[in-house]
């Protein structure tokens, strides 16, 4: 019989790019790998199999320069990429050893093949049950029982991992070896930096050897623990059961503060460990991950950003013709003329306006420009206004002084001593508590969003504006969230009172950056007594995406659209709640509407919510951001697979134990940092 040891390995790996090429005591962990290899008596040859990405040609390359073969085969099937590269080299039996597992030992590998010639097997192994640490993993199986595997299972996960259904079908005979000790929460395997580094330390210890054996490596481990201590916390096979957006994820959060641009969108504040994370392709209310799984958004719709669904053809051309003809130059756009004529014909009592590309910077504009205006420094404000350094501010001395404003758990660490005192909040409808401030402080601005969670009591925004009015005072109205919602402009117009100024964000481009400050010419005209100015602000994608987002929502009225789909959401979570006798508390803008369990275990029903919807291809939560492409059939078909849920959740409010239900941790509750 031909023994054919097949190497799998590739470039593109989702937690380590290039992984297999990485320098290990200047030489590629690939060559140190199949020089120990080389080693192992009973193989006959040896193949590297990788895959037809063009990324791997370095790979290729490299492995023929060494003079071992190298086959390439899909990228995904790679089951099936063993099975033809096994063929091509005439193999009846094959070793299947990864890339990964650079500290492979030869005589471990001939001792587990000598396993299989003695055992009258179709597969044998030394990881079933895993007794040996991480990375000395050896599998050898007949060629024809991996054909036989090939034909029957139509399973990704096989085809991905190619021996589970050698090894759990019961349709072919397996039998393994074991260590006498339990050695498997070692980790001697390399899929993330924490587990290079372990690798390049044991390596430079037996330098300049590399024949060393892996009892000689155990025996290091006993005497040398600290040179293995920074990988000890990662799962053994954690890659197997996560997708490739979890992957990406856990990469990122070494890389990127956070894991993320935007806290929001932390997998963590969904399904920490299950969460996807990334996405390949949005269209209407559906989501594609980086597996190709398709979800039906019904949870944040990119932050509230896309009312007219994801890729809406009309705003997408526009800004195609705009990438043909240019979105940059030494000129200026005309669209950012056209577009601020636009808005102030929506907003009458407006006469000016400026432009950026994110809420935060046009929150900062604002203030800086209302501060200019009034020669005055104190603020007093009312919900969220943005991460820059006059809102966090208010947080200075007392960081739950925020929290009350959508925003717990920030920290206001790198925000200057001297802003102290200079940002006081006060609560929505709490007319009384905002005048208190303006009497005792010299307030020289007021910045509230006009609504949030619940509307306005008692003729407050009107007050709101008497105030401001007689006390000289710049009254600010945030619709970065709220704007184009419920109103075709901002909600102010509801309540008929007009601000002097006002700034527009989310849904003004449906996914495209572009923001809004507007505001009395008196007041703008401050703009050009300071410093306010920025490169990309110019550029031409934003005001054109807004210009045929505007269009799109005059003509088909979105607002309504969304609005009454909202309600419709809002009435049948309180429905299903009666339904099942729980209580929940709903919130929020029609379009932006939420709930929350009334419940200790409130975030474990969070977490649990979205797990079981997202096995059943939703991506939601307790809060839904409505689109015009969330119709009818949509939200029927959403609460026929959300009832189960609750019903779940019932039986956990009689006694049964929620985190028995949970396949991972729960949820975030706000902010916090990430490890």
């Amino acid at each position: 019989m031909k023994v054919v040891a097949l190497v799998q390995a590739r470039m593109g790996s989702t937690r380590l790019p290039d992984k297999v090429m990485k320098p290990i005591g200047g030489v590629p962990m690939i060559e140190l790998l199949l020089s120990r290899l080389s080693r192992a008596t009973e193989v006959d040859q040896i193949v590297v199999a990788t895959s037809v990405d063009v990324r791997n040609l370095p790979l290729v390359e490299y492995v023929h320069k060494l003079g071992y073969a190298c086959e390439q085969g899909s990228e995904n099937d790679v089951l099936d990429r063993y099975v033809q590269a096994a063929r091509v080299h005439q193999a009846d039996v094959v070793v299947r050893i990864t890339g990964d597992c650079p500290l492979v030992d030869p005589q471990l590998v001939d001792e587990v093949i000598r396993g299989f010639k003695s055992s009258n097997t179709d597969y044998f192994s030394n990881i079933s049950p895993p007794t040996y640490p991480d990375g000395l993993d050896i599998e050898v199986f007949f060629l024809s029982a991996l054909e036989q595997a090939s034909q029957e299972t139509d399973k990704a996960y096989d085809h991905e991992h190619v021996t589970p259904y050698l090894r759990e079908s019961g349709r072919f005979k397996t039998a393994s070896m074991q260590y006498p000790e339990d050695l498997s929460a070692l980790r001697w395997t390399v899929d993330e930096p924490a587990d290079l580094a372990v690798i390049k330390n044991i390596f430079q210890a037996f330098s300049p050897r590399t024949d060393f054996s892996w009892r000689e490596v155990l025996e290091l481990q006993r005497q040398q623990p600290a040179i293995f201590h920074l990988n000890q916390n990662i799962i053994r096979n954690e890659g197997a059961s996560m997708g490739t957006g979890q992957k990406l994820w856990k990469r990122a959060k070494q890389i990127i503060p956070g894991g993320s641009m935007l806290l929001s969108k932390r997998a963590e504040m969904f399904l920490p460990d299950l969460w996807p994370a990334y996405f390949s392709k949005a269209k209407g209310c559906k989501v594609w991950d980086l597996d190709g799984n398709e979800y039906i958004d019904m949870s944040i719709m990119g932050i509230g950003t896309n009312t007219l669904g994801y890729g809406h053809p009309e705003v997408d051309d526009a800004v195609r013709r705009t990438i043909d003809a240019g979105n940059m130059s030494t000129l200026n756009c005309p669209e950012e003329v056209y577009l601020a004529e636009k808005l102030i014909e929506l907003h009458p009592w407006a006469d000016m306006a400026r432009f950026a590309r994110s809420g935060g910077e046009a929150n900062a504009i604002a203030i800086r420009i209302a501060r200019a205006a009034s020669g005055k420094d104190k603020v007093a404000i009312c919900g969220y206004h943005g991460w820059h350094d006059w809102y966090l501010s208010a947080n200075l001395g007392d960081d739950k002084v925020l929290a009350g404003h959508l925003l717990p758990g920030l920290q206001p660490n790198g925000v200057p001593e001297g802003l102290r005192g200079t940002v006081f909040p006060f609560n929505y409808n709490n007319y009384a508590e905002l005048e208190a401030l303006v009497n005792e402080h010299d307030i020289g601005v007021i910045k509230m969003e006009v609504v949030r969670n619940f509307g306005p009591e008692d003729n407050f925004l009107h007050k709101v504006r008497q105030l401001a009015t007689e006390r000289g005072i710049v009254l600010i109205f945030d619709e970065c969230t709220s704007g184009f919602r419920q109103t075709y402009g901002g909600i102010h117009k509801m309540y008929g009172v007009e601000p002097d100024m006002a700034m527009f964000a989310k849904a003004l481009g449906n996914g495209y950056a572009i923001t809004a400050t507007i505001g009395r010419r008196e007041i703008m005209e401050a703009a050009q007594t300071t410093f306010i100015s920025s490169t990309f602000w110019t550029e031409r994608i934003g005001p054109t995406a807004a210009l045929a987002t505007l269009d799109v929502m005059a003509r088909i009225k979105s607002w309504e659209t969304i609005t009454n789909t909202g309600l419709d959401i809002t009435a049948r979570w309180k429905a299903l709640a009666a339904k099942y006798d729980l209580s929940i508390t709903t919130n929020g803008l029609p379009a932006l509407t939420g709930f929350g369990f009334n419940s200790p275990n409130a975030l474990a029903y969070k977490t649990l919510v979205t797990q079981e919807m997202l096995a059943k291809g939703y991506l939601a939560g307790t809060s839904v951001y409505v689109c015009t492409e969330h119709t009818p059939k949509v939200v029927n078909d959403f609460f026929e697979a959300l009832e189960p849920v609750f019903a779940l959740v019932k039986e956990c409010e009689e006694g049964r134990d929620v985190m028995t239900l949970l396949k991972g941790p729960v949820c975030h509750s706000g902010f916090k940092r990430l490890n």
